[in-house]
């Protein structure tokens, strides 16, 4: 889903990290707060101030975000699901799941969790603003608690709306799936209201866009495109999880793939076999025992000159859960491994031994092939 992000810290065992997009969202946030919104509700003050105030509601927002999804994650550890961790980017931020809720009641408690969290520390910081006005502390301190506090309802508002992948999308789906028990239909009819709600934020956006909301009109518009484009995917991705789901991967391997021998040449490797065979990725084998695996990249790390030098024994890469796994292995968990490494290619071993190799490509053709079939 992201792109390179960078760590910041580990809370509670979840990792928080930024997407590299979030930090135009957080310039846009500072400017729009010190130019425009607290120079007119809060009168008075020089350039440096409101700046100072914009930047404060900024990294205010990167909090609450942060406190909404790991509301989210905390539920969803307490139910079992793995959490991959929480990352923020130019929409907003998302507890990463590495599987989907196992039923209704889980999903309905783990999607209720952010906005109830979001309502919660909205009162807590208005509180604390009114408070502060009670006791005199500077309106540049007290203001920015404020639009903290009422920010943090309208997160709450905002996700509660019906439509998927939203909270509300995600409740609305578990209280279907409750009623039907068609975890397929129910996310069906929930990422439907979610894609409507996308295109009514895009009409939105356009309208306020020709009557001069030049920035707030690309924004609904951009929104909108988002909540679509991640309502369409989220309906894939449960056909997939569907089709996939408790299929062993030794289904789709392939039992005799091309092995490469340690004791050729890297020059030999490039010739006969990457530019022969076209894959970017081989296994080692020796006297039928697996040794690793060698890739373009090791390739890539020496010169034209030094292939000639070397063996594949001296440049290949032991087997490791980002490139191997075991026979029995879910094809679900295969393909999320490929997702997140970026590996079209596996080995399929058992111990020091080489079942086959499953490909990107085979899961799909599967998945295409069964969709087809059982589509109804």
């Amino acid at each position: 889903m992201f792109g390179k992000k960078i760590h910041l810290f580990t809370l509670f065992g979840f990792s928080v990290g930024i997407d590299f997009t979030w930090f135009l969202l957080a310039i846009l946030v500072a400017w729009s707060l010190a130019v425009y919104f607290f120079p007119v509700y809060y009168q008075g003050y020089a350039t440096g101030i409101y700046w100072a105030m914009g930047v404060a509601g900024a990294v205010g927002l990167f909090f609450s975000i942060v406190f909404h999804e790991f509301c989210h994650s905390l539920v969803a550890r307490r139910f079992g699901l793995p959490m991959q961790g929480i990352t923020l980017f130019i929409f907003g931020g998302v507890a990463e799941m590495g599987d989907e809720p196992a039923n209704a009641k889980t999903e309905f408690l783990m999607a209720i969790a952010g906005p109830l969290s979001s309502a919660v520390l909205g009162g807590i910081l208005v509180g604390i603003a009114h408070a502060g006005i009670v006791a005199h502390w500077p309106m540049s301190v007290w203001g920015v608690l404020q639009y903290l506090g009422w920010l943090n309802f309208l997160l709450a508002v905002f996700n509660l709306i019906p439509a998927f992948p939203l909270d509300g999308g995600r409740v609305f789906r578990s209280i279907l799936w409750a009623a039907t028990g068609r975890l397929r239909w129910s996310t069906r009819i929930a990422a439907a209201f979610g894609s409507g709600f996308g295109i009514l934020l895009i009409l939105l956006g356009l309208a306020t866009f020709l009557l001069g909301g030049f920035v707030t009109g690309i924004w609904y518009f951009l929104i909108g495109l988002f909540v679509r484009s991640a309502a369409r995917m989220s309906y894939r991705q449960v056909l997939i999880r569907q089709a996939l789901g408790g299929e062993p991967i030794m289904r789709f391997m392939q039992p005799n793939p091309v092995v490469v021998p340690p004791s050729i040449s890297v020059h030999e490797l490039v010739d006969n076999y990457f530019y022969q065979y076209h894959h970017r990725m081989f296994p080692v084998a020796s006297d039928g025992t697996l040794v690793g695996c060698v890739t373009t990249k090791q390739v890539r790390d020496l010169s034209r000159e030094q292939w000639d030098r070397y063996t594949v024994q001296d440049v290949l890469a032991p087997c490791s859960a980002e490139n191997a796994i075991g026979s029995h292995t879910d094809a679900m968990q295969a393909l999320s491994i490929m997702n997140r490494t970026g590996n079209s290619r596996l080995l399929v071993v058992d111990g020091d031994h080489l079942a086959g190799i499953v490909t990107l490509k085979d899961l799909l053709k599967f998945l295409d092939l069964k969709i087809d079939l059982e589509g109804k």
